[in-house]
C-alpha cells in the first residue's frame, strides 16, 4: 500500500483514491437504490478505509512543512495569506483555462470538476451538529448559502447542474468519475478525512477558509474562459455566483469563525494554519491535474473522451 503514495506511480494514486473514494461516499445519500447502502457499516470497509487514511494521511502530512506558532501569530499568518489569495498572481493553469482552454477543454473541466460540483457543501453538513455556538451558527449561514437559501433553483450545485445541461454533459452525478485525475480524488477524500474526525475539527475550518478566500480567483479564470468562447451567462452561471458569494464567505471564515477559534483552543490553534496550508498544497496539486489532462485532451484528438466525442 505504501506504493500508492508515490507521485510516480500514476496508476498505484488512482486505484487506491478510488476506492478511498467509493468507501466514503456511504456517508452521504444520493437518492439512488437504497441497497447501495447495505455495506455502509461493514467492518471490512470501515478497518480498509482506516488502514489507507491512516498511511495516507501521514504521508499528505509530510509534502508541506509547517511550524507551530503562537495562538497570538496565527491570525495574522491567516490573514497574510488570506490577502495573498484573495488576489493571487496569475499561475501557468490560470492563464492556460483563462486565455488557451478550448470549447472541448472547458466541457472536459467541467466534467471533472462536477464529481464534487454536482454535491457541493456536503462535506460541512457534517460539521455542523452538537452545541450551539456563534462559530457553529456563522457555519449554517455559510452553509444555508451554499443551499441556496432552501431554494433549489439557487442551490450551487444546481447551478452545476444548469451549467453542464446548456452544454449538453450529463448532469447526473459521477457520470464522468473514470475521467477524474487522482488528484482530484485526493482532494474529495481529504475533505471527507477531515470532515468525519471531530478532532481534526481545527485543520478542516484551515481547509475551508482556504477554499472560501481562493475560489473567487480561480473561477473568475473559467468564467472569462467561457466569455471568450462565446457561452451564454448560463454556461458560467457557477463561476459567478462564487465569486460574488465566496469574498464575503472568505471573510465571515477569517473573522467570525478562524479568530473566535483561535482564542478558544489557544493550544491548538496552529492546526488551524495546518488545515489552510494543507488545502492549499492539495487544491493546487489537483487544478495542475485538472490543466495536465486537458492539455493531454487537446493535444491528441485520438485520446479523447468518447463521452465528450459524442457531444461536440
Amino acid at each position: 500500500m505504501d506504493d500508492a503514495f508515490s507521485r510516480d506511480d500514476e496508476s498505484a494514486n488512482l486505484f487506491i483514491q478510488r476506492c478511498l473514494y467509493r468507501i466514503n461516499r456511504l456517508k452521504l445519500f444520493w437518492y439512488d437504490e437504497l441497497n447501495n447502502y447495505s455495506n455502509e457499516n461493514s467492518r471490512f470497509l470501515f478497518d480498509l478505509r482506516t488502514k489507507i487514511e491512516k498511511k495516507w494521511s501521514a504521508w499528505e502530512e509530510n509534502q508541506i512543512s509547517y511550524e507551530i506558532l503562537n495562538a497570538e501569530d496565527i491570525f495574522q499568518a491567516l490573514s497574510e495569506r488570506a490577502d495573498e489569495d484573495l488576489n493571487p498572481n496569475l499561475t501557468e493553469e490560470g492563464y492556460y483555462i483563462r486565455d488557451q482552454i478550448s470549447e472541448l477543454g472547458y466541457r472536459q473541466l467541467l466534467c471533472i470538476a462536477s464529481l464534487d460540483g454536482l454535491v457541493e457543501a456536503s462535506q460541512l453538513s457534517r460539521m455542523l451538529g452538537g452545541a450551539g455556538s456563534e462559530v457553529q451558527l456563522m457555519l449554517t449561514k455559510i452553509f444555508w448559502e451554499e443551499y441556496g437559501g432552501g431554494r433549489f433553483e439557487r442551490k450551487h450545485s444546481s447551478h452545476f447542474a444548469a451549467m453542464m445541461e446548456e452544454l449538453n454533459l450529463d448532469s447526473k452525478p459521477e457520470t464522468y468519475f473514470e475521467m477524474v485525475p487522482w488528484e482530484v480524488l485526493a482532494n474529495i477524500n481529504h475533505s471527507f478525512s477531515v470532515s468525519e474526525q471531530k478532532r481534526k475539527f481545527l485543520r478542516y475550518i484551515g481547509g475551508l477558509l482556504y477554499i472560501e478566500i481562493s475560489v473567487p480567483a480561480s473561477f473568475k479564470n473559467n468564467k472569462l474562459a467561457a466569455e471568450r468562447l462565446g457561452l451564454n451567462n448560463k454556461a458560467a452561471s457557477y463561476w459567478d455566483i462564487h465569486i460574488k458569494e465566496d469574498i464575503r464567505h472568505g471573510q465571515w471564515m477569517l473573522n467570525d469563525v478562524a479568530l473566535p477559534l483561535i482564542d478558544m483552543y489557544k493550544d491548538n490553534a496552529w492546526e488551524i494554519l495546518l488545515g489552510y496550508d494543507q488545502q492549499k498544497f492539495i487544491s493546487s496539486r489537483a487544478a495542475c491535474s485538472i490543466v495536465a489532462s486537458i492539455r493531454k485532451t487537446e493535444s491528441d484528438p485520438a485520446i479523447i473522451n468518447e463521452k465528450i466525442k459524442s457531444l461536440i
